[in-house]
């Protein structure tokens, strides 16, 4: 049984060693009270009460592995600012191995400030570059790169479309993966599937999967196998995880399927939840369970953290006390 082997993963006291390589930023959150509107433009006043920052993009999958129990190695590309400063501190903190980063000098670190009054957001500001790496850049960051996936259990690309997967280098480390016989698992983002071919898996969720697919609709499982089949074509990737909101998820290979129903009771916030489930399935990928076990652990992560306001995290004994009420 699938508690049976959580509890042996959990006496065996093993820790997964898994590398992230993506697109890193910096959350910033501005918080303050708001009651009157200014006399210069029909905008509110925010009264300043705290600052504070945290990860984001790449970087909540980070943190989700890190609850879950993991060893965590990162590799991407920050600014010579503060905020690379920051998520550099951030990182190490947190005991995240950090020699895979790479400094660009030309581009600031991602950094998506949000103001909120209350509880309420009332403006966001971000700062990026989204232009490709130079090509020194991208061989600085391979050559940091082979010595981590070599420890590595399995390699996660989290793709924000922020300039750092190219399809030149998106090939290269997935080649990288490959010859060092690590499984690839990519949360994608645009329209270019063909850059994350020879992936072992890779994550859409409903509309990510239909805009690559070129496809009309991808409202029936029938449509989703039908998006699938393009998907396959361009990437001959072994499997896909497509995530459905309040459907819950389904994995496909070119031949088979199999629908895993939402296991959540209520939701009250989904932001976030794609990284957990990403991160729940890679680490316990990494820790020997097969993929349809892992994803069924994902689903139950993610119906536990969509019960939170905000990106929220969760832990395996979690997940194990999730599965138990759900039988």
């Amino acid at each position: 049984m699938l508690i049976d082997k959580i509890t042996q993963l959990q006496q065996a006291g093993s820790k997964p060693n898994i590398l992230v390589v993506g697109d890193l930023m910096v959350d910033h959150y501005i918080t303050g009270s708001a009651s009157r509107l200014s006399p210069e433009a029909p905008v509110p006043i925010v009264n300043l009460k705290g600052e504070s920052t945290t990860l984001g993009g790449a970087g909540n999958v980070v943190q989700n592995l890190i609850s879950l129990g993991a060893g965590v190695m990162v590799s991407g590309i920050i600014g010579n600012d503060i905020y690379g400063e920051q998520l550099i501190q951030i990182l190490h903190a947190d005991g995240v191995t950090t020699d895979a980063l790479v400094v660009d000098s030309s581009r600031t670190t991602t950094v998506k400030t949000r103001v909120l009054a209350g509880s309420h957001q009332l403006l966001r500001i971000d700062r990026e570059v989204t232009d490709q790496l130079s090509e020194d850049l991208q061989q600085q960051l391979l050559d940091r790169l082979e010595p981590l996936i070599e420890q590595a259990d399995i390699v996660i690309l989290s793709d924000y479309s922020k300039g750092l997967f190219s399809p030149g280098l998106t090939q290269r480390v997935i080649h990288l993966a490959t010859a060092h016989n690590k499984k690839v698992i990519i949360d994608p983002k645009g329209l270019d599937y063909s850059k994350y071919k020879g992936a072992y898996m890779i994550k859409p969720n409903r509309k990510e999967l239909g805009e690559a697919a070129r496809a009309a609709k991808v409202n029936t499982l029938d449509e989703v196998k039908l998006a699938a089949q393009t998907i396959f074509a361009q990437t001959e990737a072994e499997y896909l995880v497509v995530t459905l909101s309040e459907e819950g998820m389904v994995i496909l290979s070119e031949l088979t399927h199999k629908l895993l129903p939402v296991k959540a009771t209520s939701v009250f916030d989904v932001t976030g939840a794609g990284d957990t489930v990403l991160a729940t399935i890679a680490y316990f990928m990494a820790s020997g369970f097969e993929i349809d076990e892992a994803c069924e652990l994902g689903n139950h992560a993610a119906a536990i953290v969509i019960k939170e306001i905000g990106s929220a995290t969760t832990t395996v004994e979690q997940i194990k006390e999730h599965l138990i009420t759900r039988q």
